[in-house]
């Protein structure tokens, strides 16, 4: 068990926590969620002991083995395998002890010891945890030096997770996978013999592999136990209930002064009066416990243009020469919402350059419409920005035309507000860097809004907020994330990057994370063909007609999920007022009858408009399918 009593700490003069306490039992598996900056990496030091409490304590049992990815793998001649075996210390020094023991007692001890942790399994689960996380067999027995920081990040991760600590401390753990790493961490996480702690702002990850969720917020720690989706239907009723009762309180408080204002300079009233302002002083406040609102992202609406914005004929895209993708047989309209599915490596990042302008044509024919303007977030964020200048002086180089006041503005409305507006670019946060970069991709209104992995340093809130404006975006998107949920709430077409080629995936997510943990055991050295890759190419969409009659059922299928939308927030209020215990306490039969039939009414609407809803998504996916 792992037990936080009562700890107070703060950094730099900023208190992170102030008597916050938490208990995380043993073998769970626990979700870590809060906003940015609010010391959820902070709170993992504190209980590796890299950092002294002010106050309070955190208590593990004794000889539990604490485990983390504080860095990237070393790039040493080490293989990835042999540095994944070297994470487990025991083994290793047990494998070296054997080598040498002569006493016949000590030596049986050894084997024993060996056995009882299953040493001589360990190359083969290093191999799992590797090709897991998207190294082959012939990659696992490279030297680490040969690969990048990024990789070597998978590689300490693999070390990690293969020493098995009593208590795994993971720091948003899926930033440096792929969508199909990701899919696989999710499965092992959830298996996992012992306690996790996990930092992370992936919903699908927080549903699918842990079984609490603990919630860093106003310098206090809540545990939840459930999946996030659970913690957070739980968190909105407990914010609305707190607000329901500040209202009236405010209520009653204003009731009150308004008789104490009146009356106190009255000599017949002046009893009552003062009787009034010890019951105020007496009232303790309610505190109105919502989290600052998230600063919203936006997208402005492109003027509409002739389809297709963007063709592709037998196109063929490289570097330094060497082909990456080829045969490219694509088009994109001003409709199109397209997420690039495929391991790292395969294309993606080199597909969204060449559309974005950023690669030129090896061969080929690529045609844009004359008047097109196109959006790019780059997932690598200081390869956009200039190191040394500020986000003002981004904007200003933009927008040379406008003054600073406006400059700010158009800063602050997209969360980059006044006290950090002036800061180096190198200095701001990644969930900062990433609103800047948003904001500079959105200036002039794009048709085609291209977004490598946006969401890395983005915290749940403000993945909510994104999904948002990209749902009420009117232009085409491409999107490449690792994030299934932005996958899934966004696009309405998949497509696959791989063995070279670009092709729409015939299925949905839960299909190709079905493939992906199929194909992990078998997985092929990065832009390699797989079986079954050798189809040609099928072109995005059919015919032009065909394309306009899937318009008119994309805005039917949105207009479906926006009533649906709408009934059940309508149902979760009704829900809620009919589980308030005051209704039931003052026996108000009439009002406990009008709700029930409300929910029942509206639970009839909502199964109504779903089954429009579907009907309409089927009609869509035949006629994208056509």
């Amino acid at each position: 068990m792992l037990a936080i009593r009562n700890i107070s700490f703060t950094m730099v003069g900023h208190r992170l926590f102030d008597n916050a306490s938490a208990v995380i039992p043993t073998g769970h598996k626990v979700g870590m969620v809060g906003r940015n900056g609010t010391g959820k990496t902070t709170l993992f030091r504190l209980i590796r002991g890299e950092l002294s409490l002010d106050d309070g304590e955190i208590e593990v049992p004794r000889n539990f083995r604490i485990g983390g990815v504080a860095q990237e793998a070393p790039a040493t001649e080490h293989s990835l395998l042999d540095t994944v075996m070297m994470a487990d210390v025991e083994r290793h020094a047990l494998l070296a002890e054997a080598e040498t023991a002569t006493d016949p007692h000590r030596i049986a001890e050894i084997q024993i010891r060996l056995a009882d942790i299953d040493a001589y399994s360990a190359e083969a689960r290093a191999g799992q945890i590797l090709s897991g996380l998207g190294f082959d067999a012939q990659a696992q027995q490279r030297p680490c030096h040969e690969f990048s920081g990024g990789w070597r990040m998978r590689v300490a991760l693999g070390a990690v997770l293969f020493s098995q600590p009593d208590l795994l401390l993971l720091d948003e753990p899926t930033n440096y996978l792929d969508l199909e790493g990701t899919v696989w961490l999710e499965s092992f996480i959830a298996k996992y013999p012992h306690t996790a702690l996990i930092i992370s702002h992936d919903r699908e990850l927080l549903n699918r592999s842990v079984d609490g969720i603990l919630h860093l917020t106003g310098q206090k720690l809540t545990y939840y136990t459930g999946t996030y989706d659970q913690f957070d239907t739980e968190r909105r009723m407990k914010l609305e209930q707190q607000l329901s009762m500040k209202r009236k309180q405010d209520a009653q408080r204003a009731h009150i002064q308004s008789f104490v204002d009146r009356f106190k300079a009255k000599a017949s009233k002046a009893r009552q009066a003062q009787s009034r302002v010890k019951m105020l002083e007496r009232m303790k406040p309610i505190l109105a416990v919502s989290e600052n609102a998230v600063a919203p992202f936006h997208f402005p609406a492109p003027e509409e243009l002739a389809p297709p914005l963007v063709t592709f004929e037998n196109a063929v895209v490289g570097y330094d020469g060497v082909p990456v993708l080829k045969n490219l047989n694509l088009r994109l309209d001003q409709d199109d919402r397209i997420a690039l599915l495929g391991a790292n490596g395969e294309g993606k990042s080199t597909f969204a350059k060449l559309l974005a302008g950023r690669l030129p044509l090896m061969a080929g024919k690529l045609t844009k419409s004359s008047k097109l303007r196109i959006g790019f977030f780059a997932q690598h964020q200081l390869d956009e920005l200039v190191e040394g200048e500020n986000s003002l002086q981004h904007l200003m180089r933009k927008l040379p035309q406008e003054g600073q006041s406006q400059l700010r503005g158009r800063l602050g409305a997209a969360g980059i507000g006044a006290d950090i507006v002036l800061n180096p670019v190198e200095k701001l946060s990644g969930g900062q860097k990433a609103r800047l970069l948003m904001a500079l991709a959105a200036l002039d209104a794009p048709h085609i809004m291209i977004l490598d992995e946006p969401t890395n340093h983005l915290d749940i809130e403000s993945r909510e907020v994104l999904v948002h404006a990209l749902n009420d975006y009117p232009g085409a998107v491409i999107l490449i994330s690792h994030d299934p949920h932005l996958v899934e709430t966004v696009a309405d077409q998949l497509w696959l990057v791989q063995g070279g080629k670009v092709a729409p995936f015939d299925g949905d997510m839960e299909d190709y994370k079905r493939l992906l943990l199929s194909q992990r055991g078998t997985k092929k050295e990065p832009g390699a063909n797989r079986k079954g890759d050798d189809r040609p190419v099928a072109v995005a969409g059919s015919s032009k007609g065909q394309r306009q009659n899937a318009t008119p059922l994309r805005n039917k299928v949105r207009d479906h999920e926006a009533r649906i939308a709408r009934l059940e927030a309508d149902l979760a209020k009704a829900e809620l007022n009919l589980a308030d215990p005051k209704i039931y306490a003052a026996g108000d039969k009439p009002r406990i009858e009008r709700l029930s039939r409300l929910v029942n009414e509206i639970k009839a609407e909502l199964e109504r408009e779903e089954s429009l809803w579907m009907e309409a998504q089927e009609q869509l996916d035949a006629a994208l399918s056509a």
